[in-house]
């Protein structure tokens, strides 16, 4: 049985009966709290508990444990998780197969370090589902799911940066000047996995600016967007109607955020995972 799982550096909860999906959930420590990003996590509660904090939150990957789990049954699995240079979960993933496969030497698992999150890891599974809906091998799954990694990319913008300066990778002044002068962080994950920050746009109609200017070095000609936001359905329409104005035919789908995602966007903003040429 095919098996396609990420953990909840994806947005996508399902995947419909045709195909089998799992996702396993990060956990999100904010003081004494912990959130597991689950299907049952509030995740408007999460943010209010976050910003009511002076503490740095944190995040914590599965369990390679929660991993073997959510292989169970399957002899061909693919997985894929969020970038290794925020999460361990990618290692865990990997300690997990190494367990499931002593059990079941005639498995087959790959793991995709998807070296983003959000829509970018969204594109990655729903390629997946559609090279098995074809009916593909595995080994042409792999082939053709690495080739269309090197095709994909991510952008996120970023209304409010108190992750950022309660972490230490913001100062506190950058911090205030970013929300008394309409800021907007715009920012992309490099090709080793690293978030980089790319322009301090001022306002949102420079921030959309930023997005699709961004989107065309990179590529982009009017391939498939995966995006979510966190309360700025404005800034959403902006970046959809911008894309359509130069691409009519590009498909741009809309997921709500994870719990994870909407932990790295914070409030009014926004992250997308976009196909380049």
């Amino acid at each position: 049985m095919w098996k396609i799982i990420a953990d909840s550096g994806s947005n996508i909860v399902t995947l419909g009966q045709e195909v089998a999906y799992e996702r396993v959930p990060l956990t999100i420590q904010i003081g004494p709290t912990s959130f597991v990003d689950d299907a049952a996590l509030d995740c408007a509660h999460m943010m209010e508990t976050m910003y009511a904090s002076d503490l740095a939150a944190t995040t914590s990957c599965p369990s390679p444990d929660a991993y073997v789990k959510a292989f169970d049954q399957a002899d061909k699995i693919i997985v894929i998780t969020i970038t290794g240079t925020l999460s361990g979960s990618n290692n865990s993933a990997r300690l997990a197969k190494e367990a499931y496969l002593e059990d079941h030497p005639q498995a087959q698992i790959h793991i995709i370090d998807s070296l983003s999150a959000g829509g970018e890891m969204d594109l990655l599974i729903v390629k997946a589902q559609e090279l098995l809906a074809a009916g593909q091998s595995f080994e042409a799954v792999v082939a053709e799911l690495e080739a269309y990694q090197a095709k994909t990319s991510l952008l996120f913008v970023l209304s409010k940066v108190d992750n950022l300066v309660k972490n230490g990778r913001l100062s506190k002044l950058v911090g205030k000047v970013v929300g008394l002068l309409n800021i907007r962080m715009v920012g992309r994950a490099d090709h080793e996995g690293r978030l980089e920050l790319l322009h301090k746009a001022r306002g949102q109609k420079k921030a959309v600016a930023a997005v699709i200017e961004e989107m065309q070095k990179a590529g982009y000609q009017g391939g498939k967007v995966m995006l979510a936001h966190l309360d700025n359905p404005k800034l959403y329409q902006s970046i959809t109607e911008a894309i359509h104005q130069q691409y009519p035919q590009a498909e741009v789908k809309n997921l709500t955020a994870s719990g994870l995602c909407q932990f790295y966007v914070e409030k009014e903003g926004l992250i997308m995972g976009y196909e380049i040429a």
